[in-house]
C-alpha cells in the first residue's frame, strides 16, 4: 500500500472494536472477502483482520483522507490479508468490486456507524448492493444505534439523534424496522440482532 503515514483516530472505534469483533468470529463465513463498506479511519480493519483469518478484508471509503488513513494504519502493522482501500461511494451503481472483482470472491459485507451518518438514499444503495454482490448464504453484518417500533431504546440515542438532525437534516438513527424492510426488498433475511455496549445493536442478515 505504500509508506502513508496520515493515521486518523476514532474513540468510538477503540471503544467497539472487541465487542464487534467477538460477534464478527461467530457471524462471518470461514472463507472469501469481507467487503467493508465506509471504512472510516480503519482502526476497525486493523483489529478485526489479525482473528479472522483466513478471511480477506476489503476496506473502502468515498473519503480520501479516511483512505489515507487506513493505508498509514496497515503501514504500522502490513498484514498480509487486508487489500488496499477502495474509493467506493454506496450510491454508485456499479460497485468497484463488480466491475473489478477480487481474487477471492466476496462472501460477507460489513457495515459500522453508517446507515445513521449518511441519507436514508445510502441505506438504501446499499441494501441493493449486497443483495447484487452477496452468494447466497452471504452475510451483512451492520452495527450501530436504531429505534425500534419508532421509539429510541435509550435518552442518550435520543439525545444522539438530535445531534445527528442538528448536523444534517438527513440523518439519524433510523428505525429497524424500516432498515430490516429496505434489506427483504433486496433477497435479504434478517438473522438475528446482538444487544452491544452504549445501547447499539448489531444486525445481521443473510442472503436469500
Amino acid at each position: 500500500m505504500g509508506n502513508v503515514r496520515e493515521k486518523l483516530s476514532s474513540p468510538a472505534a477503540a471503544r467497539n472494536r472487541d465487542p464487534i469483533l467477538d460477534v464478527l468470529k461467530v457471524t462471518l463465513p470461514r472463507e472469501g472477502t469481507v467487503l467493508e463498506i465506509a471504512s472510516g479511519t480503519g482502526e476497525h480493519a486493523i483489529h478485526f483482520t489479525g482473528s479472522l483469518t483466513p478471511l480477506l478484508w476489503q476496506p473502502s471509503d468515498p473519503d480520501r483522507a479516511c483512505r489515507h488513513s487506513i493505508q498509514g494504519w496497515w503501514w504500522d502493522v502490513q498484514l498480509n490479508n487486508i487489500l488496499p482501500p477502495l474509493n467506493l461511494d454506496v450510491r454508485d451503481d456499479p460497485w468497484p468490486v463488480e466491475t473489478t472483482p477480487p481474487e477471492q470472491p466476496i462472501t460477507s459485507i460489513v457495515c459500522i456507524n453508517m446507515i445513521h451518518i449518511s441519507p436514508w438514499e445510502a441505506t438504501e444503495s446499499l441494501m441493493r448492493g449486497a443483495g447484487r454482490i452477496l452468494p447466497k448464504g452471504g452475510i451483512l453484518y451492520l452495527y450501530g444505534p436504531y429505534k425500534e417500533n419508532g421509539e429510541h431504546t435509550a435518552p442518550s440515542n435520543e439525545a444522539f439523534d438530535r445531534s445527528l438532525k442538528e448536523r444534517n437534516p438527513e440523518w439519524g438513527v433510523r428505525n429497524l424496522e424500516d432498515v430490516v424492510a429496505e434489506a427483504e426488498k433486496n433477497g435479504l433475511t434478517l438473522l438475528r440482532t446482538v444487544d452491544m455496549p452504549a445501547n447499539n445493536l448489531s444486525v445481521i442478515f443473510e442472503k436469500n
